[in-house]
């Protein structure tokens, strides 16, 4: 298989001028006008690093976005993140005649030092969301996320002084909590495509559960999870968290549970005997993680039915 170069971009500067830009007024934050990219075919079919985080909008990019193994054609407008050091592709498409426009807003992590952000922003799990999982917003919703961009623009723009940054800073604060409110409604109004997912972590848990996977491989990681259902963890994660209040990994440990009652209270099977099936290496480890879900010993609850 050929192996594409990678090219690692570190600086701001080094995206505009990558991109064909003048230089950027602030070193370390830029709102770029995607119309204004002159050159949005010449990278080429290459894997690109970036060391800085990235929030954009984007329609009519006349290439075709690759983030992991998702692909995105940005033909409608959403919010995308993007944190440090992820790898993205970009695949040139000379066919493509829709404008372009939208923004992108570049910040590098030395922007965030010595604020609050420099640890929070590591906490908005969507900078770590693949592609088909970006933001879909209403009218209303992006007229919120524009003007707070506009405010960022403006302020960079303006001469320096002591509290350019704390206002940039609340602005970005301001632009993340949005975000985050803005996806806890996705997570809810696309109910069917969402109880969809949970239906089949539901079918690919049981699945798991009823032939030999235990015994062989242990309790599934929520990295197996995700991959099966072709979603990220962290998405699924965040979503499992909106709509029943559970984490990924709780979610597999409440159906771990739920086998474990059922073959202490229908089997005859010693709790060595149920520890093992469950994989479980050893049954004192399978005992404390019981009583830790249950508050009972599986001794104690085999006992509660007889």
């Amino acid at each position: 298989m050929e192996q594409r170069p990678i090219q690692r971009i570190k600086t701001i500067s080094d995206f505009h001028r990558l991109r064909g830009l003048p230089q950027p007024e602030h070193p370390l934050i830029s709102v770029v006008d995607y119309a204004s990219i002159k050159r949005p075919t010449a990278i080429g079919d290459v894997n690109l690093i970036f060391e800085f985080y990235q929030i954009s909008i984007k329609r009519g990019m006349n290439a075709r976005f690759r983030y992991g193994q998702q692909a995105y054609d940005f033909e409608d407008g959403v919010l995308f993140f993007a944190g440090p050091n992820q790898v993205f592709r970009l695949q040139p498409n000379r066919m493509s005649t829709v404008d372009r426009s939208g923004w992108i807003l570049l910040i590098h992590p030395d922007f965030f030092w010595n604020t609050p952000l420099a640890k929070t922003i590591k906490h908005h799990a969507f900078f770590d969301y693949s592609v088909n999982e970006a933001l879909w917003l209403s009218e209303k919703e992006e007229a919120t996320i524009n003007r707070i961009i506009q405010n960022i623009h403006q302020e960079y723009q303006a001469s320096i002084d002591a509290f350019s940054k704390q206002i940039i800073i609340s602005q970005i604060e301001s632009l993340l909590s949005y975000s985050t409110r803005f996806y806890h409604r996705q997570f809810i109004t696309r109910e069917r495509a969402n109880h969809q997912l949970l239906s089949q972590l539901d079918t690919l848990l049981h699945n798991y559960f009823i032939t030999d996977n235990l015994v062989a491989n242990g309790l599934p990681t929520v990295q197996y999870v995700a991959d099966h259902l072709n979603v990220s963890p962290k998405y699924l994660s965040s979503l499992l968290n909106v709509l029943i209040g559970q984490s990924t990994q709780h979610y597999i440990h409440e159906k771990l549970i739920e086998l474990a009652k059922e073959k202490l209270s229908t089997t005859d099977l010693s709790i060595s005997e149920v520890s093992y099936a469950l994989g479980f290496e050893h049954s004192q480890s399978f005992s404390k993680f019981f009583k830790t879900k249950t508050n009972l010993s599986p001794l104690a609850f085999r006992r509660s039915f007889q």
